[in-house]
C-alpha cells in the first residue's frame, strides 16, 4: 500500500475524503494514496502526483469567493444566523430574503472585516449578512444586488430544531407490520403483491391486527423494459414509483372499457394469474403482462375530471417526470451496446433527446400516465389505512441509492460521482466488505444545486405516507465509495454535510406529519446516534443485535425509546429461520465466511442461548419447567418461542415495534443475503410457510397464528429518552 503524502492528506480532507478510518474490530486503518486518488478523480480532482496534490490546495480555499452567494443556506427555526456575500472589494451591495409565499425579508449588514482576496485577478471583499430569527420554515432564496451589478440569488432552507412527534405515537407509541410488499400476493394479484394487496393488508392488519403502521420495501421506480432488478434497493429512480406495484383493475378507466377491450385485459389477467403460485416471483412476465393491459387502460378515453387530475399531475412534477419518462422510453427503444447509448442521447438537454421527445411523445405520455395511476393508487393506500384506524398507515423506504444505468443516473447528471460506487467496508455478516454499485451523491454538486433533487425525493417518498425507513442512514453522514475495479476494502469513507440531508429530511417530514426511521445498524458513532436522536430520528433496534459490552442481552427496559424495534430484518431470515440455524448453512454454502464454519456455528449458538435464557428468566417462555422443555428442544416449540422473543421486545420503551410478515407464517427463509447476486434468489421469495409452500394474502388473514403473535406485543413503552 503506497502511503499518502501530508499535501494529499490535507485535500483529501478538504474535500471530506477520509485517510484513515476504525474498522468493525476496533482496528485503526489507513486508505492507500491510490484509493485517495481515485476517489478524489470521482469528484473532478485530478491529482495524479504529490505535486498536483500541492497545487490543488490554495484552489480549495477559494471556492467559496466564487461566488456572490452561496448556492445554499441551512438555518434553524428561531436561529439567528449569517451569510456571506462576495462583490469586489469596496462595492456596495444589498441583500435581502425573498419567501416562498412572495413575501420579502430586508437583511442588515454587520460590522464585520474580513480580509480581502484576490479571486481570478480581482480584488474581492466578504460582506456578512444577518438572517434573523424571524425566518419561516420553508424553502426561500437569499438575493444579493452589488450596486452596478444584477441579483444573484441562492437558495435558502428554515428547518425545523426536530421532527415532531404525532401526538398519539408520543403518547401510546405504535405496533405494527413490516413487509416486502411484492412477495405477499393474493389471489386477484398478477403474480406478484400490489398496491391493493397492500390495502387489503393494512385494513386487515389495522381491523384484527389493532396495527398502527405497515412498513414496506422501497417501491422506487424499476426498468420499464427488459430484464427488471429483483432487488428494492437497487432502482433506476427513488423519485418515482415502479408501476409493476399498480392493480390494473383499481384504475377508473376499467370500469368503461368497451366490452372488447374489457375481454383482452381480464384474459391479460388470467394469463397472469398462475405466478401468484409460484415459488419464486417472476417480475418481468408479471410487468410484460401487466403493462400491455396498462397500455389498453391508457388509450381508453378520460372523464373531463379525470384527464384534468392528470395534468395537474404532470405540471406538478414538471421536468423531473419528463426525463424520467423519457429515459424509461429511451430504454425501451434504443439498442445500447456494451458502452452503453450513443453519446448523443446521454445528455437530456441534447437536441437529439429533444427529437426523440417528439417522435415518441404518446409514448412518453403513457409513462407519465402510469406514474400518475400510480401515485394516485398510493394515496388511496394510504387514506384506507387512516381510515380503518392506524395512526401512521403507510410507512415508505428510501433505498441508499440507485442503478448505475438507471433513469436518476441518467438525468440528474454530475449529482452523481462517476468512477465510484458505493458500498460498505468489511462487518461481521459481510468480512469481505459490499459493493453496492451504486453511484453516490457528490457532496459539491448538491450544494451547487441548492439540494433540490434530494429535497425532490424525500418529498415525493413522503407524499402518500405517515412516515420514511431511511435505510443506511449513516449514508447522510458519509458513504464508503469503492474505486471502480478495486475490491470493496480499498474504499474510503467521504463525508456529506449532515446537517444540510437532516435539516431537509426534517422540514420534508414536518410539512407531512410524517415520522422517521433510520436504519443506524452496523459501524455507527454513538455521536451520530445522539444527534439523530436530537433532530426528532428514530432509530432503529434490531433484538438479536442489541447486546451489552459483555455480550449479553440488553435488557428490555434498557432499550432507546426513540426507536423501531423489531426481532428481525430483511437482511436477516425470519425468526424461526434464525433459531434453527438456517443462515449459517446459507452463508456458508455461498462461501462468505471468512472464518472457519465451526467457529461461526458456535458463536452463532452462543449468541442464540444466550438470547433464549434471557427470555427464561423473564419468563417469557413460561414457568420453570416449561421453559427447560423449550430450551431443551427450540425446533420443537419455534411458535413459543418466536412469541417469547416478541414479548421480551414488546417489554421496551420504544415507540415503535414491528412484526416481520413472515413471521406469522412460520417462513424461514432469508429474503435477502448480503454479499450475493445471482448465488441466492434474494428479494425473489414470495411469502411461504414453513414448509416453503406460498402463502397468500386470504390464507394469512385466515390464519389464527397471526393474531396470536401480535397480540404479544403491545403498543409502545413509557419510559423517558
Amino acid at each position: 500500500m503506497t502511503t499518502p503524502s501530508p499535501d494529499l492528506i490535507a485535500l483529501a480532507d478538504a474535500y471530506g475524503v477520509a485517510t484513515d478510518y476504525w474498522d468493525w474490530q476496533g482496528r485503526h486503518a489507513e486508505v492507500s494514496a491510490d484509493s485517495i486518488r481515485a476517489v478524489l478523480a470521482a469528484l473532478d480532482v485530478d491529482v495524479p502526483d504529490d505535486e498536483a496534490a500541492r497545487a490543488a490546495l490554495p484552489r480549495v480555499a477559494e471556492r467559496p469567493w466564487l461566488r456572490v452567494v452561496p448556492p445554499f443556506t441551512l438555518v434553524r427555526e428561531g436561529c439567528v444566523a449569517t451569510v456571506p456575500v462576495h462583490v469586489p472589494h469596496g462595492s456596495e451591495v444589498t441583500a435581502w430574503v425573498e419567501l416562498e409565499d412572495g413575501g420579502r425579508v430586508d437583511l442588515r449588514q454587520l460590522p464585520v472585516w474580513v480580509e480581502p482576496r484576490v479571486v481570478g485577478g480581482v480584488e474581492t471583499g466578504e460582506a456578512t449578512f444577518e438572517l434573523p430569527d424571524r425566518l419561516p420554515l420553508g424553502w426561500h432564496e437569499v438575493c444579493a444586488r452589488p450596486a452596478d451589478g444584477q441579483t444573484v440569488r441562492g437558495r435558502l432552507a428554515v428547518v425545523p430544531e426536530r421532527i415532531d412527534l404525532p401526538e398519539a405515537i408520543e403518547g401510546r407509541g405504535a405496533s405494527g407490520l413490516m413487509s416486502q410488499l411484492y412477495s405477499v400476493r393474493s389471489r386477484a394479484s398478477w403474480g406478484v403483491g400490489d398496491l391493493a394487496d397492500l390495502a387489503d393488508m393494512a385494513v386487515w392488519s389495522a381491523r384484527d391486527l389493532d396495527s398502527d403502521f405497515v412498513l414496506i420495501n422501497p417501491v422506487h421506480a424499476a426498468e420499464y423494459s427488459g430484464h427488471m432488478e429483483p432487488s428494492p434497493y437497487l432502482p433506476t429512480s427513488r423519485r418515482f414509483v415502479n408501476p409493476l406495484y399498480i392493480r390494473v383493475e383499481d384504475v377508473p378507466e376499467v370500469a368503461y372499457l368497451d366490452a372488447d377491450t374489457r375481454a383482452e385485459v381480464e384474459a391479460l389477467a388470467r394469463t397472469a394469474r398462475p405466478g401468484n403460485t409460484q415459488d419464486t416471483i417472476d417480475r418481468d412476465a408479471a410487468w410484460e403482462t401487466k403493462r400491455r393491459a396498462l397500455r389498453l387502460v391508457f388509450d381508453a378515453p378520460r372523464s373531463v375530471r379525470r384527464q384534468a387530475a392528470f395534468e395537474d399531475y404532470r405540471a406538478n412534477e414538471g421536468r423531473g417526470l419528463v426525463d424520467f419518462a423519457t429515459w424509461c422510453v429511451l430504454s425501451d427503444v434504443v439498442e445500447a451496446d456494451d458502452a452503453g447509448w450513443p453519446e448523443a442521447l446521454r445528455d437530456p438537454d441534447s437536441e437529439e433527446v429533444a427529437t426523440f421527445r417528439e417522435e415518441h411523445a404518446d409514448d412518453i405520455l403513457f409513462v407519465m400516465w402510469l406514474q400518475w395511476v400510480v401515485d394516485d393508487q398510493l394515496g388511496a393506500v394510504q387514506r384506507e389505512a387512516v381510515a380503518a384506524g392506524m395512526s401512521l398507515g403507510v410507512m415508505q423506504d428510501l433505498a441508499v441509492g440507485v442503478h448505475p444505468s438507471g433513469a436518476d443516473a441518467w438525468y440528474l447528471g454530475d449529482a452523481l460521482a462517476r468512477g465510484v460506487t458505493v458500498g460498505a467496508p468489511p462487518d461481521a455478516y459481510n468480512q469481505l466488505g459490499q459493493d453496492w454499485s451504486q453511484p453516490p451523491w457528490r457532496p459539491d454538486r448538491l450544494e451547487e444545486l441548492g439540494y433540490a433533487p434530494f429535497r425532490d425525493m424525500i418529498r415525493a417518498a413522503l407524499r402518500h405516507s405517515g412516515g420514511l425507513r431511511i435505510d443506511h442512514i449513516i449514508g447522510l453522514f458519509r458513504l464508503w465509495w469503492v474505486p471502480a475495479g478495486r475490491p470493496a476494502i480499498e474504499g474510503t469513507y467521504v463525508t456529506l454535510d449532515h446537517e444540510a440531508l437532516i435539516g431537509i429530511l426534517a422540514l420534508e417530514a414536518q410539512r407531512a406529519g410524517a415520522v422517521v426511521v433510520g436504519e443506524d445498524l452496523g459501524t455507527v458513532e454513538p455521536w451520530v446516534r445522539e444527534y439523530l436522536r436530537g433532530r426528532g430520528v428514530l432509530g432503529t433496534s434490531i433484538l438479536w443485535f442489541e447486546r451489552t459490552e459483555d455480550g449479553s442481552p440488553v435488557r428490555p427496559e434498557d432499550y432507546r425509546r426513540l426507536c423501531l424495534a423489531s426481532v428481525t430484518t430483511h437482511d436477516l431470515p425470519p425468526t424461526s429461520g434464525y433459531l434453527t440455524g438456517e443462515h449459517i448453512e446459507v452463508r456458508d454454502r455461498l462461501g462468505l465466511f471468512t472464518r472457519p464454519v465451526e467457529e461461526e456455528r458456535e458463536l452463532d449458538e452462543a449468541d442464540r442461548l444466550s438470547m433464549l435464557g434471557a427470555l427464561a428468566e423473564r419468563g417469557f417462555l413460561g414457568d420453570a419447567d416449561t421453559a427447560d422443555a423449550v430450551l431443551a428442544d427450540v425446533p420443537g416449540h419455534l411458535e413459543q418461542v418466536v412469541d417469547g422473543l416478541h414479548r421480551y421486545l414488546s417489554a421496551s420503551p420504544a415507540l415503535l415495534v414491528g412484526i416481520a410478515v413472515p413471521d406469522l407464517v412460520g417462513d424461514r427463509r432469508t429474503m435477502n443475503q448480503p454479499g450475493t447476486n445471482d448465488e441466492y434468489p434474494n428479494w425473489r421469495l414470495p411469502l411461504a410457510d414453513a414448509n416453503r409452500r406460498p402463502v397468500l394474502l386470504e390464507d394469512l388473514v385466515a390464519k389464527r397464528r397471526a393474531r396470536r403473535l401480535t397480540r404479544t406485543v403491545r403498543r409502545g413503552g413509557t419510559a423517558t429518552d
